[in-house]
């Protein structure tokens, strides 16, 4: 008699689906292809077939230099670049990423395009998810993925650049092992596993922008989802901010700039003082990440012209207020203008004393 299969997990490709473009229903695509989706499901896209979708495309002309307008691509997609070796740079996105090239992708697209990072990926992956709730019925969690390189390692895999209805970290710490020991920094990329793992059945050649992880027990969002936003390491976190021999110098932290408590109440009057004149302006402040002395500034309206002008207008208002008060401050525009993403990090110092 032959031995029950144990149970486990099942990573399924789906087949079927078109060559996407600007303003096509992915949804839809996704919701005629595999009918089958059910609760629980994790369905993981390639962020290409989004960016697809959503016109994140940069037109190349008959005759252009395809290999120049990728590196300005480049240039203008980076809010800081961490190192640079000929035509191969290293940036920080505006997404919070650290990537080569931007994650800009020449590659499974048509030789007169270049595909770019989605603009907001978080959010892409809510809507995604609400989208295939209507069409199917269905409760299931949403990673958009992307390929990219490893430190120290040789060699890429997919990670999580979007997320939507999943935790993106699974956090272990305090926990106690088998042996009696607890777990003090144990935290796993949950999403970045699975991105990983839908790789396995997509693959980079085999045409496949789609796969289901079906059998994980996950941690569900609930209220505000954050995304992907967990995993980007916080600055005053990464030991490593800079790169070694291909080093681009940039803005280094100031010695005076040592976290301390209570820079969320400070920041927030600041702003509330500065607001006097943009009373309905909509800024969303929030602790950035788990360390002290930074706060995110979230832009929760659409961006245009009058909400960069108005943002600039009041964080340099706040700002001028923090310095009154001896804060010592440092802006970094770090986030995608747009929905819940972040537009940047303000630092703040040890009050003067």
């Amino acid at each position: 008699m032959a031995e029950p299969v144990p149970g486990g997990i099942s990573v399924l490709p789906v087949h079927g689906l078109p060559e996407f473009a600007p303003g096509d229903d992915l949804a839809a695509a996704i919701a005629g292809a595999a009918p089958w989706l059910a609760d629980g499901d994790v369905v993981v896209v390639t962020s290409k077939a989004v960016s697809k979708v959503e016109g994140r495309l940069v037109d190349v002309p008959p005759g252009a230099d395809r290999e120049a307008l990728r590196l300005q691509a480049v240039e203008d997609e980076a809010v800081r670049v961490v190192a640079r070796r000929g035509p191969l740079a290293i940036v920080q996105t505006r997404q919070g990423w650290v990537v080569a090239a931007a994650g800009i992708d020449a590659s499974n697209v048509t030789q007169d395009a270049l595909v770019l990072l989605p603009e907001d990926a978080d959010a892409s992956a809510r809507a995604l998810r609400a989208r295939l709730c209507e069409l199917l019925g269905v409760d299931v969690a949403v990673v958009v993925s992307d390929t990219f390189g490893r430190t120290w390692r040789e060699g890429l895999t997919d990670v999580a650049v979007g997320a939507a209805g999943i935790a993106a970290l699974t956090d272990h710490r305090g926990a106690v092992d088998a042996w009696g020991n607890r777990l003090e920094t144990t935290r796993v990329a949950v999403v970045d596993e699975l991105a990983s793992a839908a790789d396995l059945v997509k693959g980079k050649l085999s045409g496949v922008p789609v796969a289901v992880v079906r059998g994980l027990p996950y941690t569900t969002t609930a209220g505000d989802d954050e995304g992907t936003r967990p995993l980007v390491r916080l600055p005053q976190d990464d030991l490593f901010p800079y790169g070694a021999r291909d080093l681009v110098r940039s803005r280094e932290p100031g010695a005076e700039l040592v976290p301390r408590a209570g820079e969320l109440a400070a920041v927030a009057e600041a702003f509330r003082v500065a607001s006097a004149a943009l009373p309905e302006f909509p800024v969303v402040l929030r602790h950035g990440g788990e360390g002290d002395g930074v706060v995110d500034v979230h832009l929760s309206d659409t961006p245009n012209l009058t909400t960069a002008l108005n943002l600039g207008a009041l964080l340099g208002a706040a700002i001028v207020q923090l310095h009154a008060e001896g804060w010592t401050t440092r802006w970094e525009p770090v986030g995608t203008p747009g929905g819940s993403s972040l537009v940047g990090r303000l630092w703040l110092g040890t009050p003067a004393s």
